[in-house]
């Protein structure tokens, strides 16, 4: 399995994330995006409108190494951040039936090769004290 349990619980809560892209010039490119976890491809899919005219498609179908972060603030008294980070490539593709919620067909679906999480599971262990999930999958 790619994602643990808690991460894929905690992602089908969330509905915005952050893709960084790499431009044609080599810089980044950060944009916040909707998606939702691909059970049958073990991916995370990206839809959107228009999606073939922006910049991060064509970012992706030039250059397929993506970051994608989903984070949020559990709370502020204690202060915990929750936050599952996506490293590996991607694909810009045109999957019929792909786009989520009525979205578009044309879609960028990412390949976990590294997944980074922290502060998912345990709400009783003093912030300071939380280990961080970091693997190759």
């Amino acid at each position: 399995m790619t994602f643990t349990r808690i991460e894929l619980d905690y992602l089908a809560t969330q509905t915005l994330g952050r893709l960084a892209t790499v431009q044609r010039n080599g810089t980044l490119q950060v944009s916040p995006v909707g998606f939702h976890y691909n059970p049958d491809t073990a991916t995370i899919d990206i839809s959107g409108y228009n999606m073939t005219d922006s910049r991060k498609f064509h970012n992706v179908a030039e250059n397929g190494r993506v970051a994608f972060v989903v984070d949020d603030i559990a709370s502020v008294d204690p202060w915990r951040v929750r936050c599952v980070e996506i490293r590996g490539r991607a694909e810009a593709l045109d999957v019929e039936g792909a786009g989520a919620h009525g979205l578009d067909a044309p879609i960028i679906r990412i390949h976990p090769e590294r997944i980074i999480s922290f502060g998912l599971d345990d709400k009783e262990l003093d912030v300071h004290q939380l280990v961080v999930n970091g693997r190759d999958v």
